[in-house]
């Protein structure tokens, strides 16, 4: 299989790119689970990462949001060299990640769970904090819901949630990992309308989604990765029926 990436047309806005990732690599022990990554992201760009189970897309959402530090390469945001930056730090400078399993904070409402999420994450006053947390919760839907507990959330309300706080700290980049994964053809639809509003207000959004037919309501462009490696980037279609990635699903057993 090709080390380098397949061009498939579209790629990214090098004139203006807000996220500039070169070279990136990420070793546990022996383990190289990425691998020379080299990514740009324009502006409110969306951009939908796809692979097969272990090829290092999480692994690459958790470097780029500081929960990982990179073993090699760099990581540049806003012209500004975040590299070793921690999660904390990320988030304040926009660069904001959802997590795959939502895990609210038990005992606490809708509301609070966001308001912690704009007051800590966005390191915000209380009085904009609260701005903030009522307008995230009115983009996704949550209004209704804000003096709800949020362990008592079924799956669709959590994952609109864990939107609602990432969203509350006013990302410059938003990062999505599976957010779709568990729901129904209709609640995933739900989610889509909800990350297109976001990204509407000039948010540029990096998903990672196994259920391709979903992501590609929102991504313009689409990156594929294998064994730690970007192995074609470009507009869906093309990046979908390139043979390197069509080799990579099938010699993987991929859902």
């Amino acid at each position: 299989m090709a080390d380098l990436a397949t061009k498939t047309g579209a790629g990214s806005n090098a004139a203006s790119p807000i996220l500039s990732v070169r070279n990136l690599g990420k070793s546990f022990g022996a383990l190289a689970a990425l691998s020379d990554v080299d990514l740009d992201v324009a502006e409110a760009e969306a951009i939908g990462i796809v692979g097969p189970n272990g090829a290092g897309k999480s692994t690459l959402l958790a470097s780029l949001s500081g929960a990982y530090k990179p073993s090699t390469g760099s990581v540049w945001f806003r012209d500004q060299d975040v590299t070793t930056v921690d999660a904390p730090g990320m988030c304040r400078a926009g660069l904001v990640r959802t997590h795959q399993v939502p895990k609210p904070f038990s005992g606490l409402s809708t509301f609070e769970n966001v308001f912690i999420g704009a007051s800590f994450g966005g390191k915000f006053s209380n009085d904009e904090a609260y701005d903030h947390t009522v307008a995230a919760l009115d983009l996704c839907g949550m209004l209704p819901l804000a003096n709800r507990r949020a362990e008592t959330l079924g799956l669709l309300d959590r994952k609109r949630l864990e939107v609602a706080r990432a969203v509350a700290t006013q990302p410059t980049v938003l990062l999505l990992d599976e957010v779709g994964g568990g729901l129904t053809d209709a609640e995933a639809d739900e989610l889509v309308d909800i990350i297109r509003k976001v990204r509407s207000h000039g948010t540029a959004i990096i998903w990672i989604e196994h259920i391709v037919h979903v992501l590609v309501q929102v991504a313009e462009r689409l990156i594929c990765m294998d064994a730690g490696k970007v192995i074609a980037d470009g507009f869906p279609d093309a990046v979908m029926t390139d043979p390197v990635v069509v080799e990579a699903y099938m010699g993987h057993g991929v859902e």
